[in-house]
């Protein structure tokens, strides 16, 4: 071989593994006159973008304007948060995503889930798109009722298929909730007119997220009527005539009803902090006075009412 065609043959294997070692469609670097500049070709293979969270709300499920929420006295209540996120690969990159909430003055979105505090859901529902690359999710949280009342944080994570993640923040607020419930109804039984009643017991329960005092008021057909109760054959019951005290004790002992509200005195019923109900009684009694010429069966109400201790 000589050397006019050897120095072709050179030339041309250059041409050919250039061709092989540049990326399909790049064209080798552009050399002007005299290499006075050089264009050089540049080269990037995009595998994967990391999702991103673009934004959290949260929000009650049952009316997703309320950013503030109640919870459901005695219940539990469905609070969501609603994650927007964008992946460059397509949303459909996405394989799920997961959030906590946490009460944020004292609990951490490590710490262990607790009703008081911590809840999680692994398993946030895809809701709908925006755009091939930005979708929103759901997370749903079952809260009780004596969930801490404040400022709650949600955090949420969203993974693709490389495993790649990408995190985000929000923040809520649950409202205090005063509540309770009380024994259905007080039944005296029979009695004959001048005598007691037996002493019947009350068990109210705290139903809210706040510690309680209480308040009793009351009457017998309308608020304010001064009555414990009217009476099917005529007549009624004074409202002073009907009793309660927060301990077992004598009718001497106890506290006359009013047609106004009155507290329960010494009784602070705390929060609940576990799924053991916070429980006390009253007990509550009767005098069947004759001035009033009751006879047949007597009805009548009381309010109970749960205030800020």
């Amino acid at each position: 071989m000589n050397s006019k065609v050897f120095l072709i043959f050179i030339v041309l294997s250059f041409a050919v593994a250039l061709v092989l070692l540049l990326p399909l469609g790049v064209a080798p670097n552009n050399v002007s006159a005299n290499y006075k500049n050089v264009t050089v070709w540049t080269h990037v293979n995009i595998t994967n973008s990391r999702p991103e969270v673009l934004n959290i709300t949260f929000q009650d499920s049952a009316n997703t304007s309320l950013k503030n929420i109640t919870l459901n006295a005695g219940g539990l209540k469905d609070v969501q948060c609603n994650v927007t996120v964008r992946d460059w690969n397509g949303f459909n990159d996405i394989v799920y995503l997961n959030a906590t909430i946490w009460y944020a003055p004292t609990s951490n979105i490590s710490a262990p889930n607790d009703n008081n505090t911590h809840y999680t859901n692994s398993s946030c529902s895809l809701n709908g798109s925006i755009s091939a690359y930005v979708g929103w999710y759901v997370c749903d949280f079952n809260v009780i009722y004596y969930a801490n009342n404040g400022t709650w944080m949600c955090n949420a994570t969203v993974i693709d298929n490389a495993s790649t993640n990408g995190t985000g923040m929000g923040n809520g607020t649950f409202y205090p909730v005063y509540a309770l419930n009380v024994t259905d109804g007080i039944d005296y039984g029979n009695a004959a007119v001048e005598s007691f009643a037996g002493n019947v017991t009350a068990n109210i329960t705290n139903l809210g997220n706040m510690p309680i005092n209480i308040t009793v008021e009351g009457y017998g057909a309308g608020r304010g009527d001064g009555l414990a109760m009217n009476c099917s054959l005529g007549g009624n019951i004074t409202v002073s005539n009907e009793r309660f005290a927060t301990a077992n004790v004598a009718w001497a002992l106890k506290t006359p009803l009013t047609g106004n509200s009155q507290p329960l005195s010494n009784l602070t019923m705390l929060k609940q902090n576990s799924t053991a109900l916070i429980t006390n009684s009253t007990y509550w009694q009767l005098y069947i006075d004759s001035t009033n010429n009751p006879g047949g069966n007597c009805t009548g109400n009381i309010i109970f009412s749960a205030v800020a201790s």
